[in-house]
């Protein structure tokens, strides 16, 4: 496993950016409207008082031209006119993006007046690194790093417009705009099949004898059958004309189930176990629609969220964008969470859950899934052991009877005919799916 890449700092100017506004919980308040002094008015003034009144505290007349050197340099530097009407737009590229990509925020000023110095002040959002901060004339480039997936707010951006001299400056406010970060894929390739095909074509062989390519048998000519697929020993040992059966070929309906009613930190990695389950989920479904299956969603949490089956790549990215919003439901309950709405679910589809087995109300859900006669793939995403301190008995208690009750969860799945696989993070999901090649998934003697 190779090392990561180091992180670049930060350029000057986006430290400058950032300085007390890194991550807040609320947003800034609004800044001040109208002119104000700048940070050169202000220097040159407290210059100016300071030695006014140290010379009439110490009665020298010479401190009198110290307080009139900066109150000169000050008149010298007032503007005659400053900007009274600014104008900004902004720019977003990409608007949707992957994890580590880089996005680009473009903010032009437009005033009146003369030439001006911007100063932008950078409200961080979520999920996002500022790398570089370029300020031109009279435009102001951001460069971000999407860290993490879901849908951000770049943050509001406050740009002080200074006049040429730097002594007014008037500030205005750049609203945040919003991006759609999207999950790196886990690799895949293996696309177990289910035991009922639905009755539509595709890529994978079904008990059923059609129009495929893979052989399941040779069989006695019919009359009106086509002759080219003729089975020569057969015909020569038994003196009639006997053609190899085929396969039909069809496609799979799969529903991809992901737990978010938690979302476990490893202690030890620092892995969210909510990051790991959509990655590991949109890998399978991307393996899925490559092999023209047609693939659905279905996220439990603060709110029930599905999306109905379908093929495609653009399946692929309405997938991925109905479960970015899973971040804003951390809600803990609510009615009805247990239960999968009907059309998420069509009838033969096979279903993937992914989950870090630490609640248990995914029982329940399991056992809706199993009560409408799908027989469900738990895909467990290890979410690490709780750390416990060297000597703290109790906590060596606790940790036992959370090992317990996790085992207790896979036996009660298992007992009941569910697979249960674990996938390691780091590495690719078709380990964790090889023990389902064997034969389709959901027929006779498919306990797991």
């Amino acid at each position: 496993m190779t090392a990561p890449a180091p992180v670049p700092p930060p350029n000057a100017a986006a430290v400058r950016a950032l300085e007390g506004r890194t991550s807040p919980a609320q947003p800034p308040p609004p800044p001040p409207g109208g002119p104000r002094p700048g940070e050169r008015t202000l220097r040159l003034l407290t210059v100016a008082v300071v030695a006014l009144c140290a010379a009439l505290l110490t009665g020298h007349a010479w401190l009198l031209a110290l307080a009139a050197a900066p109150l000169v340099l000050l008149a010298l530097a007032l503007p005659r006119t400053y900007p009274r009407r600014i104008e900004t737009s902004t720019t977003v590229e990409p608007s949707r993006c992957f994890e580590g990509d880089t996005i680009t925020v473009r903010v032009s000023v437009a005033h009146d007046g003369g030439a001006v110095r911007l100063d932008p002040g950078v409200t961080l959002g979520p999920g996002l690194r500022l790398d570089e901060v370029v300020v031109g004339p009279s435009t102001v480039t951001l460069r971000h790093t999407a860290l993490h997936w879901g849908r951000w707010s770049l943050g509001p951006v406050d740009l002080d417009v200074y006049d040429a001299g730097g002594t007014v400056r008037r500030t205005v406010r750049v609203e945040a705009a919003e991006v759609a970060v999207f999950p790196l894929a886990t690799q895949t390739t293996f696309t177990p099949i289910p035991a009922r095909l639905p009755q539509r074509l595709g890529e994978h062989a079904s008990p059923q004898a059609g129009e495929g390519v893979e052989a399941i048998g040779v069989g006695p000519w019919v009359p009106g059958e086509r002759q080219r697929r003729i089975h020569w020993p057969s015909t020569t040992r038994r003196g009639s004309v006997q053609l190899h059966r085929f396969a039909a070929e069809r496609a799979a309906d799969t529903v991809m189930l992901l737990d978010a009613f938690s979302d476990v930190v490893d202690p030890a990695t620092g892995v969210s176990s909510l990051d790991e389950t959509v990655r590991a989920a949109a890998g399978l479904a991307r393996a899925y629609l490559r092999t023209h299956d047609r693939v659905g969603v279905v996220s439990t949490g603060g709110t029930t969220r599905w999306l109905a089956p379908g093929a495609g790549d653009a399946a692929f990215y309405r997938i991925v964008e109905s479960v970015l919003d899973v971040r804003k439901d951390r809600r803990f309950d609510g009615p009805g969470l247990e239960r999968v709405p009907r059309p998420a679910l069509p009838e033969g589809a096979l279903v993937y859950v992914f989950t870090p087995l630490s609640d248990a109300r995914m029982l329940k859900v399991l056992r809706d899934v199993q009560a409408r006669g799908h027989r469900p793939v738990v895909v467990e995403i290890p979410s690490g052991y709780p750390r416990v301190d060297p000597g703290d008995a109790a906590g060596e208690l606790g940790l036992r009877l959370w090992h317990a009750e996790r085992d207790a969860m896979r036996f009660a799945l298992r007992d009941s005919g569910v697979p249960v696989l674990r996938h390691v993070v780091g590495e690719p999901l078709d380990l964790a799916l090889a023990p389902l090649l064997s034969g389709p998934v959901g027929g006779r003697g498919r306990a797991g």
